[in-house]
């Protein structure tokens, strides 16, 4: 029988009725296994993004401080077009060379660690982004980075 003390009442002189204590601790364990909450984990996952790109990092004399090229997609030729600025190079060599020269005029101006950008188009096919790459990296760039806006217009 539930509560009732086996033994002899000398031996336990206070008889204490545990069923309710064990309903009560039930009930609390139940009651917190159904409030808790998990942390929801879907659709996050941790990044590094550099602090100082970007909005937030974006100091208020925003200058441009970056060599960038462009390279779109042409559906009537069916080629890659490449742009340095608002001059479309299509020789490797000639890119290599603009490419070296800005690099050159920005560690004259003490900045040696500017990266090259590549801007491309969505339909542009890796093939040319890696070799824009390697362009800038016979250039003497070791720093390459993906511009966050694709562009898809000229």
């Amino acid at each position: 029988m539930a509560g009732v003390s086996v033994g002899e009442s000398e031996e336990n002189p206070v008889n204490i009725n545990v069923t309710p204590l064990v309903d009560i601790i039930f009930c609390l364990c139940v009651f917190f296994m159904i409030s808790f909450k998990f942390k929801q984990l879907e659709g996050k996952f941790d990044t590094w993004l550099p602090k100082d790109k970007g909005m937030e990092g974006m100091p208020l004399k925003a200058v441009i401080q970056e060599i960038r090229v462009a390279l779109f997609w042409d559906d009537v030729n069916s080629a890659v077009i490449r742009k340095m600025g608002t001059r479309i190079v299509p020789e490797n060599d000639a890119l290599q060379k603009l490419i070296s020269d800005s690099f050159d005029d920005y560690k004259k101006l003490n900045k040696p660690d500017v990266g090259l950008t590549i801007d491309a188009d969505l339909r542009v096919p890796w093939s040319a982004v890696v070799e824009v790459m390697n362009i800038g990296k016979k250039a003497g760039v070791d720093k390459v980075e993906f511009a966050a806006n694709i562009l898809t217009t000229r």
